[in-house]
């Protein structure tokens, strides 16, 4: 296989790599990263002397880059995580770089793979296109339940799967859409909850939690979420939506809670701060039809305090990568008062 990986130097995207270049010796990968402030070249030092390694620095929205970049590495598989996913900078920083990223330009990889004749695209969105669960409801997310987001960057994510859904149907284009739960994981960018939680706590400070701490959501390891892709590459039907989960739901107090613990600090540190506007309730994913296909999940439920502590001595222990990042940017979600 000769894969073509957009967005590649991001958390998902970096981890996804790693895993290939390690479970398949025969495979050859081309990491197409246009590296906005949160892509990270950092995340992958280990192995880009990797002969089977290759960079290219790109936007998913410029098509004549990415077919260039297609027929001059002879692809045949495309996957892409290249988009804009921090739901706080679509409400507080505006959501154009949303639409054209997370919507132009899947439809721009969906023009490039007709035009190449890729074998397989697999487009990742995420669960939040689905809107909001109650929490007192028993109710999950599936792969029928329709589509309905509440924030700016979650219309954006469903604009491109309603695209890569509009080129199956009219052109037969071999596209997948994932739909995954929330990551955790090493080489996070920290303006998301764990490791930014994490970062406040290096650095002395207390840890902002939105509201009433309530809010629920789904956790998956990044690694867990990279072999599910792996087997929906090689696996997966064209046209299909898949839904990744652990059934794993924890609200954002006892995530905050588990972290201070890890850490040695005490609760002290937590500081209520205005909630998200709109913030969404719940999400939960039914991972029914991705489990009956082989995918196992090494990290479940039950080892969720073990994956946490995990990441949380990854963090610690991988100084020089934090260190850098800081200097990169002084303050993250700066918004959050």
């Amino acid at each position: 296989m000769r894969l073509l990986v957009c967005g590649g130097a991001g958390f998902i995207g970096s981890n996804f790599i790693r895993h290939m270049l390690k479970t398949y010796p025969e495979y050859e990968i081309v990491n197409y990263d246009k590296l906005t402030y949160a892509g990270n070249l950092d995340n992958l030092a280990d192995i880009e002397k990797n002969p089977r390694y290759h960079f290219v620095q790109g936007d998913i929205v410029d098509l004549e880059k990415v077919t260039e970049t297609i027929k001059k590495f002879k692809i045949d598989h495309l996957i892409n995580f290249a988009a804009e996913t921090h739901v706080d900078k679509s409400i507080h920083g505006g959501c154009k770089d949303f639409v054209l990223t997370n919507t132009l330009g899947v439809q721009m990889l969906l023009d490039a793979a007709r035009a190449t004749g890729i074998q397989k695209m697999v487009n990742i969105s995420t669960d939040e296109v689905y809107g909001a669960l109650d929490l007192d409801e028993q109710a999950k997310f599936t792969e029928s339940t329709p589509i309905n987001p509440n924030m700016p960057y979650a219309a954006a994510k469903a604009g491109g799967d309603l695209m890569c859904h509009a080129y199956f149907v009219t052109h037969k284009t071999p596209v997948i859409v994932t739909h995954c739960s929330n990551n955790y994981g090493p080489y996070q960018f920290p303006e998301k909850l764990i490791p930014f939680f994490i970062f406040k706590l290096l650095a002395g400070q207390k840890v902002p939690v939105y509201g009433d701490g309530l809010n629920v959501r789904d956790w998956i390891h990044v690694l867990d979420h990279a072999r599910a892709l792996d087997l929906l590459l090689h696996k997966g039907e064209a046209g299909e939506v898949y839904n990744i989960g652990v059934d794993n739901e924890r609200n954002n107090m006892e995530i905050t809670k588990m972290i201070l613990k890890i850490m040695g600090k005490g609760e002290d540190l937590i500081e209520y701060v205005a909630d998200r506007p709109g913030h969404d309730r719940r999400y939960a994913i039914d991972a029914s039809k991705i489990l009956a296909l082989g995918w196992q999940p090494e990290y479940t439920s039950a080892k969720f305090e073990q994956g946490l502590r995990e990441t949380v001595e990854w963090y610690i222990s991988h100084k020089d990568w934090v260190e850098k990042l800081q200097k990169r940017q002084k303050e993250f979600n700066p918004h959050i008062k």
